[in-house]
């Protein structure tokens, strides 16, 4: 269903003036993402025709931004990562497991992103492998796949890390396959307390080597009494990690996946009305059960866009990441090692003679092969085609 109204509406119609009054304040990196979304899938990107070779209907499709902050670009962005990773998927169960930085960390991290982001994926990830590694637990390597996101449903800032792990993993000497129980994996109360320890001890490296920046409403940190008195009623506080099994078959967590890897701060899907009054939306109020959780919030343009933006990535961060036997390093052959002690075959090998998928969508009209009849450059107009006897225009953006 095309979603009526989207990011990129409101981008063009208050991004000016927003761009106008935060000039200076915003980063070269924050302004390309706010154009490549305001200009996806417009002639601003230039494009092509396609059209029908059964009925001879046509459309203009305009080319996508591919910003991986964009929400019209992570649906395809998602599906071709997932494609990728159906691959990696065992016959066992898996589990959800969710790691998440109080609010004390946080305001230093929204000053840090690249640092502390980067310390989080490094320290709940050494915290599983570690735990998991543990005999009195599960004594196996297990195999990670970790997504950050930095938001709450209401955009606020709220890092947090979600993994995606198989239900137990490689013994030690890679003799045996050693699987978890079916409902749990892993104590959670240890790996909180692990999990702080680690992130807190490297933080304060981080801090000791002058590497952190105080700005704004942590400013006073920039000392060291006053940066230790923050952290320290954390040092004491559990720290939430939460973990859930996923009782379903590997294509059921293929697609529960595909729900946090290329997510961003706000999908389209979300927006009610753009109007005087500001930008309405649905969310979620996580502190509430049931229908109540529902609920819908207004707010200006202006910070509307703000709360968008705090969400966009130091460049060339990962955001998607893969520990243990999934590591890029070793992936393969833990894999193939894997199904040998599951005693299931290796998936099969795409054919490479097999023809590609038609990457356009069949005609609206007849469900005949729609084909490329035309390219045109970024802000030029296509040329309409000859019109003959039962064509249609229609023009999609």
């Amino acid at each position: 269903m095309h979603a009526s109204l989207e990011v990129a509406d409101i981008f063009r119609a208050a991004g000016p003036a927003y761009r106008s009054t935060h000039a200076g304040h915003l980063s070269l990196h924050q302004l390309k993402v706010m154009s490549a979304i305001e200009n996806c899938r417009t002639a601003a990107l230039g494009g092509h025709i396609e059209a029908c070779e059964d009925c001879g209907h046509w459309r203009i499709a305009y080319n996508s931004c591919r910003n991986r902050h964009c929400p019209k670009c992570q649906g395809a962005a998602a599906r071709t990562w997932l494609a990728e990773r159906e691959a990696d998927l065992l016959p066992v169960g898996y589990f959800h497991v969710v790691f998440t930085m109080p609010a004390e960390v946080a305001d230093i991290a929204f000053y840090n992103k690249a640092l502390v982001y980067d310390l989080l994926f490094k320290a709940a990830s050494e915290t599983m492998l570690t735990i998991a590694a543990d005999p009195k637990h599960l004594g196996a390597r297990i195999g990670i796949t970790a997504v950050l996101h930095s938001w709450g449903s209401a955009m606020t800032h709220h890092p947090h890390v979600h993994m995606i792990v198989p239900g137990g993993g490689l013994a030690m000497d890679e003799r045996r396959r050693i699987a978890s129980r079916p409902a749990f994996l892993l104590p959670v109360r240890v790996l909180s307390k692990l999990f702080r320890r680690l992130f807190l001890a490297r933080l304060t490296t981080l801090y000791d080597a002058g590497r952190l920046d105080f700005f704004g409403s942590v400013a006073s940190l920039a000392k060291r009494g006053a940066f230790l008195r923050h952290l320290a009623p954390v040092r004491k506080k559990p720290w939430v990690v939460y973990a859930k099994p996923l009782f379903a078959g590997p294509e059921a967590v293929l697609a529960y996946l595909s729900r946090y890897t290329h997510r961003v701060a706000i999908s389209n899907s979300r927006l009610i009305r753009f109007d005087d009054a500001g930008v309405t939306f649905r969310y979620k109020d996580y502190r509430r059960d049931g229908a109540k959780r529902q609920k819908v919030m207004t707010l200006a343009a202006d910070e509307f866009i703000r709360r968008f933006l705090l969400h966009v990535l130091p460049r060339g961060f990962h955001r998607i990441r893969h520990y243990g036997f999934l590591a890029s390093s070793s992936r393969k052959d833990s894999l193939a090692l894997a199904r040998k002690l599951l005693n299931v075959p290796a998936p099969l090998p795409q054919e490479s003679g097999e023809d590609p998928a038609d990457p356009l969508p069949p005609c609206p009209y007849c469900g005949g092969r729609m084909i490329i009849t035309e390219t045109f450059e970024r802000w030029r107009q296509p040329r309409a085609p000859p019109i003959h006897h039962g064509m249609i225009r229609e023009f999609t953006s």
